[in-house]
């Protein structure tokens, strides 16, 4: 592997047609990839992935918008699913606890806070759903994959009063005094297209220690350029390890390769 894509969804229904193909395509192009699951229909799917191909790791979790009625988004569940997205799911430890313990998966999440489009009863439903995530992280010493939404304060104090192992924080879209909070705690910041077409997170990817990053696609969303307006594959990530570097001002291969370090040593991965 050259690039790893530390957050993607190729598990969802966005992929069903021709999941193998965009795989594979990434194997082609040397990508690695981790497919993080939103509930434990998508958890299981990543780990199926995961068992059946060699540039494929999983992540087991419940999203933080599925412990209760959620938005529907079709790209992750295709037009069915209402059912599920009208009550939500409740957290159980012990089936994700199974699912985790296979050997290809590497981190527990996408676990965490999202305030965006929620009702205020909702937020203690989500508390106690990441605690339930870190227990069950912090028991098998696996990493947490952070997913947090307009809940940053929120999140870093529960993860001071219950996290005995770190992780990444995914898609991180905070402020730098918000980002150095979090290299404190040990957890790396993970980045997605939108620094190719956004100058909103230039400051962070430029004064993050470069041993903490690592690069995402969130695929199927939030393409880069130049391909956006079509659908995001884990391949592109490439992009993203091209434009940190650019960002930083700092050699293209020293940036891609220790993204590919960080990677390794943040799951586990030989």
């Amino acid at each position: 592997m050259k690039y790893f894509d530390a957050h993607t969804h190729v598990n969802f229904v966005a992929y069903a047609d021709d999941r193998e193909q965009v795989i594979r395509r990434a194997n082609d192009a040397e990508v690695g990839m981790n497919v993080v699951g939103t509930q434990y229909q998508t958890s299981g799917d990543a780990v199926a992935l995961a068992e059946r191909y060699d540039n494929v790791w999983a992540t087991v979790g419940l999203h933080p918008i599925h412990t209760t009625k959620s938005y529907h988004d079709e790209k992750e569940l295709g037009e069915g699913g209402k059912e599920f997205t009208s009550r939500g799911e409740v957290f159980d430890i012990e089936k994700y606890r199974v699912l985790a313990e296979s050997k290809n998966v590497i981190a527990i999440g996408e676990c965490g806070l999202d305030y965006y489009r929620i009702d205020e009863s909702t937020k203690d439903t989500q508390m106690q759903a990441f605690v339930g995530h870190i227990e069950l992280a912090n028991a098998l010493q696996k990493p947490l994959m952070l997913h947090i939404r307009n809940a940053y304060d929120d999140a870093l104090e529960i993860l001071r009063a219950h996290a005995k192992v770190r992780g990444d924080v995914h898609f991180f879209a905070g402020d730098w005094a918000t980002a150095k909070k979090f290299l404190d705690l040990g957890f790396t910041l993970s980045f997605t297209g939108v620094i190719t077409f956004t100058h909103d997170y230039d400051e962070i990817v430029k004064n993050a220690p470069l041993d903490m990053l690592l690069s995402e696609t969130d695929a199927p969303y939030v393409t880069p350029a130049p391909h956006r307006g079509k659908r995001n594959e884990p391949m592109y990530v490439e992009y993203v390890v091209r434009k940190i570097a650019e960002i930083r001002g700092e050699d293209f291969e020293k940036v891609r390769a220790q993204i590919m370090a960080n990677t390794r040593r943040v799951f586990g991965i030989s």
